[in-house]
Formats: structure tokens, C-alpha cells, sequence
């Protein structure tokens, strides 16, 4: 028996399931809520439920894989830690170019002479003292390390960041090492991300490294990568944006395994985000463009996923401008009235019940503030001030003073160092029958007091809670269904040249989807099954069948897709590399460590592949694989001079996979072998 544990971190829950690799079945799972103060609680508790559920030892398990929705979440929230960019060679007008400054946030930027040509030629030299003078002025968490053309030739980033360690000590980022392509904004976006990302996914990974170690776990454990591989722990720590979709990835990669299917829409509901990928004949459709996420379009390769800020626990802003009045869903996340509730029972009501007894509804009556307990770093006084007053969950009209304190937790919120409570779906589902798990009293209290607020018309939204409930629950249905009328659109192949969002918004498609019936007879809906994952896929999913026409299927263990999709992936690494020429007889390969020249274009290949095949190897080994299975291909540029093909460029790639390598568990040591999905290692 070889028995892997997956364990799934979301915004919400934390999911573990124990996997039997022989014989393909779950013999145990469970959830608990994710603790973000303390990850470690939260996993410890699923781990140990899923162990008690299969009925095993411990010290049996091969291997632990744990996928995470926290990266993705904290960028369609925009969270994270703050940091500098060290951008050299660049000028103002790349900032904005690709989302840049927009994602920087007011973050700081240090701009410094430097940077090389495309050929890899330096085109300054990298101005050192000015970087020393400037890593002093700003208190930060990490950097991100910039320079142009530094796929070409790396030397600038490299120098960077040996001064940048050296000087602070803390984290950091080369855009160099997350992507090999060009596009300097772009990659500098990535890597600002990445940075922002460090601390965030290092607790995650040492609240799991130590709870299982205390478990008696000796097991590798594996970090599923947005594109569905796996990869280890000690290297997530160093590329956390490569876990930007991770859940999602291994959402769809459980999904096939669970059902089995070819063809269909996987969307898997969570707390934070519904995340939606097409299925193709088994296999998960990979983004040429790179991930994208929370409107950033990332270097990272991963699934193409459409990641919505909508989920469960999504704020529900009421619309009170113009007449009509009305909901939208997130993309923030809030803790649920309900959940909070459960462990502040006593104040959560006596807020909700002093804003009832008044007729009266105040701004913030029915919100509340929770302190994370986070070390603060580059905060204002105005929001070291408001951070100091919050020092347990209370009503968010008890923490501000002033108007002017409302942007200052914003920006608390986006950092990561509080988090607000309020009405959310799940508090909607409470009170309708569909959950019961925490207060619900509490949730109908909340909502019957944001019934009362008034609309565009002065009147009051709704008649009570349970009609605002059916309200909320009715807008996640439509905005669930226009999330995959927008992936559909975008994965057809005949409208790949339009706009999905407007296909899924046009008048005709509404009113084909409610079967108009007149002069005109309209008939549309999905046409590949839906698989709808996630706890509460099996509540709300019903109703988006029925409004997109579509086959719904609710697998046995929707509920856990994820975790069982964190166990059964592969390890995968590849690099990139590219030969160019300056002219006949100037061949130069673009090495990891810089350019090499060669009179030969032959020779330059040569150089390139055997560097390309060594790095992929070591990746992959230092990953996590064992027994590599290594592929590789080139595209080749050329141009026809007088009847002449002339080298341009090529682009070589290796990419090196296998199993991940698990331990000898007292089990496997008995049975002399482990057996994992047909391959035997011994």
C-alpha cells in the first residue's frame, strides 16, 4: 500500500486527503478552517482528521503534496508584502507599460543607469553606488531586481543582487530567473509579485513542513505549480508566483482523475475566487500568454485558468446608485458574519443587536475588523495608528475615528494586517438551509440588517433576510454562469478573434439562454459537460446548470478535488534558451550566466542544448523527480536573402520530468517496492 497525503490551503478551508496510489482510491479525507494566523492549526487539523478517517499510521506515508490558493487569492485581492523594485536601464514610460506601476501600488522604485542590447552588449555600466544609497531609504519586506534585456545577458540583476543581500538581507527576486522571454515591463511585473509573495508562501510551507514533522511524517513534500507539476519545497520558497494557480491547476488535474471525463468546463468555487479551465481530450490547456490573475498578466506558465474574484465568501456590495438598486460579489474577500461568529459569538451579536434595536442603519453597522498579527512593515502613522487600536476582532465603526481612517484600512486590509468581516454568500446560505456549519442566527441578523438599508429610490432593499438571501444567492448564480459563458467563449475556436466578454453579455445570448420564444425563436447553452468543484459546488452549482442548459457533475469528491490533484501530478522543469546572430560567422548563445560567442551556428546550438539539458536536469532533480524523462524542441528564425536562408535566431527548449521521488515507508519497506500509477521504484 503507498499512501500519499494531498493538502489543499485555501482562503477558506484547508483540505487532506490520503490517497492509496495502488489501488486509485480515497480512503480518508477532511477540512478545516484555514487559520491565517497560524497556517500550521488549520493544516494540523485536516492532516490529522484525514489520517484518523483512512485508519493508517503516520509514518506510512511516501509522500505529502500541498496546493494553495493564498498566492492567487492575496493578488485578486491585491496583497502582499511591500517592497522595491530595482528597475535598471528602464525608463519612465515602462512603468506603465504591462500594468507595472498600477501593480507597484506606490510601492517604492529605484531607477539606476545600466542594462544591456538585445545582442547582450552592456549598454552602461550598472550604477552600484547609487543602489547602495538608495537601499537605505526604504523599509520593506523584499525587492525585485529588473534590467533590460537581462534574459540576453543577466550580469546587472546578478550584481544587484549580491549588493542588495549583502546591504539588507532580504529577499530577492531577478526577473531573469522567472522567465526566459523578453518584454522587460513584463517580466518586471513578475518579479514584483514573486517578491511580494516570499513571506506569504514560506509560512505556508513551514506551517506544513512542521506540523507533519511532528506527526512523524519523513515524507518529501511537493508544491503544485500553476501549470499542474510539482515541484519541492525548498524551490517554491525562491518562485512562490509559481504557485499563481496552483489550486486551480490541481483542481483540474483531481478533476480528471475523479471523473474521468475528456471534454468539459472544470469550475471550482472557493472561498475567495471561482477559477474555470477547459478539459481537452484529458488534458488541461496550457496559456501561451502566461498567467494571468487579478488583471496582471504574469510570465508564469500556467493553466488557462479564469480566475474571478467570486466565491463563497465574496463581499455582497449593495448598489444603491440609480433606481433599479441591486448586488455585486466581490473581488474581496470577507470573513462571513456566520464564521466570525462562531469564536466571537458574544461580541458579534451584541453589534448586531444594538444596530437592529435602531431603526437608523449606520455605515459600517453589520462590518467588522480582525487583526492577523502580522509583523507591520513601511506603514504611515495614520495607519500604524489605526493597526495599534485593532488589537482583537471588533466592529469596524469602533476602530475608525474618522472619515479619513476609512482609506487608511484599506490599505491595512491590502497588506494582509487585518481583515474585515460582513455579509457574504455563505452567510446568504445559512439563512436559506443550504450550510448550517456556523452561527446562522448571526448571518440572519446581519442580513436582515442590511435589508433595511435604501435604495435609489429611498426605499428599503428588501422585505427581510430571507428575500435579500435569495438575492445574493440569485447574483452568485449569475455571475457563476457568466464566468463560464466567458471561458466558453474564449476556449471556442470560433470566436477566438472577438471579445468573450461581450459575446457573454450580448442581449441575443441572454435571451437565447431564457429560451425566447416570439418572432424570433432563441435557443443557446453550453456544450460540454460542467464540472463543479468545491465544498459548496454541490449547493450553488444546481441553479447554474439549469441556467446555462449545460450537464452538471458534481464528482463524489468535489469537495477535496483539489488536495486529490496535489498527489497525482508530475514533476516538470523547463529552460529556455535562445542563439542569436549579429552576422555571418556572430553566433551567441544566451547562457544562464551570460552570452558566449561562436563562429559556428552549429557550435552555438551545441552550447546551448548541452547547457539547456544540464540545467533542466538539475531542476528537475532538485524539484523532486526521479528516473527524468527528457524532451526537447527548437524554433528556428529565418529569413531568405537572395535565394539564401540566413539565421536569425532559435529559441531551444528542454523540459526534464518524472515522478516525484517519495520515502521508504515502513509499508513499502515490507512490500520491497512502492507502485505509483504503473511505474515501480525501487
Amino acid at each position: 500500500m503507498s499512501l500519499f497525503l494531498g493538502v489543499d490551503t485555501g482562503g477558506t478551508y484547508t483540505d487532506a486527503v490520503i490517497l492509496d496510489s495502488a489501488t486509485d482510491s480515497v480512503l480518508g479525507k477532511a477540512k478545516s478552517l484555514t487559520t491565517r494566523r497560524d497556517l500550521a492549526l488549520g493544516i494540523g487539523r485536516a492532516v490529522d482528521a484525514a489520517l484518523e478517517a483512512a485508519g493508517v499510521a503516520a509514518g506510512d506515508v511516501a509522500m505529502v503534496s500541498l496546493s494553495t490558493t493564498l498566492a492567487t487569492n492575496a493578488l485578486v485581492e491585491g496583497q502582499g508584502g511591500r517592497v522595491a523594485l530595482i528597475f535598471i536601464g528602464f525608463d519612465d514610460g515602462d512603468l506603465e507599460r504591462g500594468g507595472l506601476s498600477e501593480a507597484l501600488g506606490g510601492d517604492p522604485v529605484i531607477r539606476l543607469a545600466g542594462g544591456h542590447g538585445h545582442a547582450g552588449q552592456e549598454l552602461a555600466p550598472l550604477d552600484e553606488a547609487g543602489l547602495r544609497a538608495a537601499l537605505g531609504q526604504h523599509s520593506v519586506m523584499g525587492f525585485a531586481v529588473a534590467s533590460r534585456f537581462a534574459t540576453r545577458n543577466p550580469a546587472h540583476e546578478l550584481a544587484a543582487r549580491d549588493i542588495i543581500r549583502a546591504v539588507t538581507g532580504r529577499p530577492v527576486t531577478c526577473s531573469h530567473e522567472l522567465s526566459a522571454n523578453l518584454n522587460g515591463p513584463k517580466r518586471a511585473l513578475t518579479a514584483v509579485l514573486n517578491a511580494r509573495l516570499i513571506g506569504m508562501i514560506d509560512r505556508l510551507v513551514l506551517a506544513c513542513e512542521s506540523h507533519i514533522a511532528k506527526r512523524g511524517i519523513d515524507a518529501p513534500l511537493m508544491v503544485v505549480r500553476g501549470d499542474g507539476a510539482l515541484i519541492s519545497a525548498a524551490m517554491v520558497r525562491e518562485r512562490p508566483i509559481e504557485t499563481i494557480l496552483s489550486g486551480p491547476a490541481a483542481s483540474i488535474v483531481g478533476a480528471r482523475w475523479l471523473t474521468g471525463a475528456n471534454d468539459a468546463l472544470v469550475s471550482d468555487i472557493g472561498g475567495t475566487t471561482t477559477d474555470v479551465a477547459l478539459l481537452k481530450d484529458g488534458l488541461p490547456e496550457i496559456d501561451p500568454l502566461g498567467a494571468r490573475v487579478g488583471g496582471y498578466r504574469t510570465m508564469v506558465e500556467a493553466v488557462a485558468m479564469r480566475t474571478t474574484g467570486l466565491g463563497g465568501d465574496s463581499e455582497a456590495h449593495l448598489i444603491t446608485e440609480g433606481l433599479e438598486g441591486g448586488f455585486r460579489l466581490g473581488p474581496r474577500r470577507l470573513i462571513p458574519v456566520s464564521l466570525l461568529a462562531v469564536d466571537h459569538g458574544e461580541m458579534v451579536h451584541e453589534a448586531l443587536d444594538r444596530a437592529l434595536s435602531i431603526d437608523m442603519v449606520g455605515e459600517h453597522d453589520g462590518r467588522f475588523v480582525i487583526p492577523m498579527g502580522f509583523e507591520p512593515a513601511g506603514l504611515t502613522p495614520r495607519e500604524a495608528g489605526l493597526l495599534a487600536r485593532i488589537t482583537q476582532p471588533m466592529p469596524l465603526a469602533q476602530a475608525l475615528t474618522s472619515r479619513l481612517e476609512v482609506a487608511a484600512m484599506d490599505r491595512l486590509v491590502a497588506r494582509g494586517l487585518v481583515m474585515l468581516a460582513g455579509v457574504t454568500p455563505s452567510d446568504a446560505s445559512h439563512v436559506l438551509g443550504g450550510l448550517a456549519d456556523w452561527d446562522g442566527l448571526a448571518a440572519e441578523k446581519a442580513i436582515r440588517l442590511m435589508a433595511r438599508r435604501r435604495d435609489g429610490r429611498g426605499e428599503r432593499v428588501a422585505a427581510g433576510a430571507a428575500p435579500l438571501a435569495q438575492a445574493i444567492i440569485d447574483q452568485l448564480t449569475e455571475q457563476t454562469a457568466t464566468c463560464l459563458l466567458e471561458a466558453a467563449f474564449g476556449e471556442d475556436p470560433d470566436f477566438a478573434d472577438q471579445d468573450n466578454v461581450a459575446l457573454a453579455a450580448h442581449p441575443l445570448l441572454r435571451a437565447g439562454l431564457n429560451q425566447h420564444r416570439g418572432v424570433i425563436e432563441l435557443s443557446a447553452r453550453i456544450g460540454v459537460p460542467v464540472i463543479g468543484l468545491g465544498a459548496s459546488a454541490p449547493y450553488y452549482y444546481g441553479a447554474v446548470g439549469v441556467r446555462l442548459g449545460a450537464q452538471m457533475i458534481l464528482p463524489e469528491h468535489a469537495g477535496v478535488a483539489n488536495a486529490i490533484g496535489a498527489v497525482v501530478g508530475q514533476v516538470s522543469q523547463r529552460a529556455v534558451g535562445v542563439v542569436s546572430s549579429a552576422g555571418e560567422g556572430q553566433f551567441t548563445a544566451h547562457m544562464p550566466y551570460g552570452p558566449e560567442r561562436f563562429a559556428s551556428k552549429e557550435a552555438a546550438m551545441a552550447a546551448m542544448q548541452a547547457a539547456l539539458l544540464a540545467d533542466a536536469t538539475a531542476r528537475a532533480r532538485l524539484a523532486g523527480a526521479d528516473d527524468l524523462l527528457i524532451t526537447s524542441d527548437q524554433d528556428l528564425r529565418e529569413a531568405e536573402v537572395e535565394g539564401q536562408a540566413m539565421f536569425i535566431e532559435a529559441t531551444l527548449t528542454v523540459t526534464a520530468s518524472g515522478r516525484p521521488r517519495v520515502a521508504h515507508t515502513r509499508a513499502a519497506a515490507e512490500q520491497g517496492e512502492i507502485d505509483i500509477k504503473g511505474t515501480v521504484y525501487r
